[in-house]
């Protein structure tokens, strides 16, 4: 537990805690880590979770996929970031969606209800944690409505401008890599992959971007 201290010191929920009290805190909330193999599902769609979850290490998706097999990619759980919290209220109903290592992955499972009441040796860092996690949850409301801003373009090549433009400004650069292929970046924006890659190669010859697999360089007008 003690290799993941470093990344739990970068996140919003331990932040302003130090590395011995975060380790004490691992205890006081039955802390838990469990890996996941490329591909392996940590969770499936009705399946119900009773923890506050943190990825340590990896890469997971948050997908769907319908009856007939279409995949769309509702997120992406990169590490130090928290999931699941939605789940774990009262009446908080089975899982809507699958989630799934894109890597190889270990996930942290903390005891909520830990969290959300008071240690018996009285942790000083308690009611840090509590608001810590409040911010943590207003962070994640802001990614889903970016990225429902991306859903609400209504053609293939607005929904890529409108992904790449952010993705640059998150990034500080002109010249980033998104942690998508082709097709999970297909599945994200829920557009078609060939009418995708036909735009990228529009927007390339137009000269407005440059790429390279997963590089992407856009360029001024």
């Amino acid at each position: 537990m003690k290799k993941y201290v470093q990344v739990l010191k970068r996140t919003k929920l331990f932040s302003g805690v130090g590395d011995e009290d975060i380790l004490s805190m691992l205890s006081c909330l039955n802390a838990d880590v469990r890996p996941y193999g490329k591909g392996e599902y940590a969770f499936r769609q009705g399946e119900y979770i009773r923890n506050l979850m943190i990825l340590a290490e990896g890469r997971l998706h948050i997908q769907k996929e319908d009856y007939w097999g279409n995949l769309n990619i509702l997120n992406e759980i990169r590490p130090g970031e928290m999931f699941g919290e939605a789940y774990i209220v009262p009446d908080g109903g089975p899982l809507m969606n699958d989630v799934v290592a894109v890597m190889d992955s270990a996930v942290l499972f903390f005891d909520m209800e830990r969290i959300l009441t008071v240690c018996p040796s009285a942790c000083p860092f308690h009611t840090r944690l509590v608001k810590n996690m409040f911010y943590m949850i207003s962070d994640k409301n802001k990614r889903l409505v970016q990225k429902l801003s991306y859903m609400s373009q209504r053609s293939t090549r607005e929904k890529l401008l409108s992904y790449l433009s952010d993705e640059a400004r998150r990034q500080n650069s002109s010249s980033f890599s998104i942690p998508f292929n082709r097709q999970q970046l297909a599945d994200f924006l829920s557009v078609d992959r060939s009418a995708m890659s036909n735009e990228l190669g529009k927007l390339r010859d137009e000269g407005m971007l440059d790429f390279h697999k997963s590089e992407f360089t856009l360029q001024e007008p």
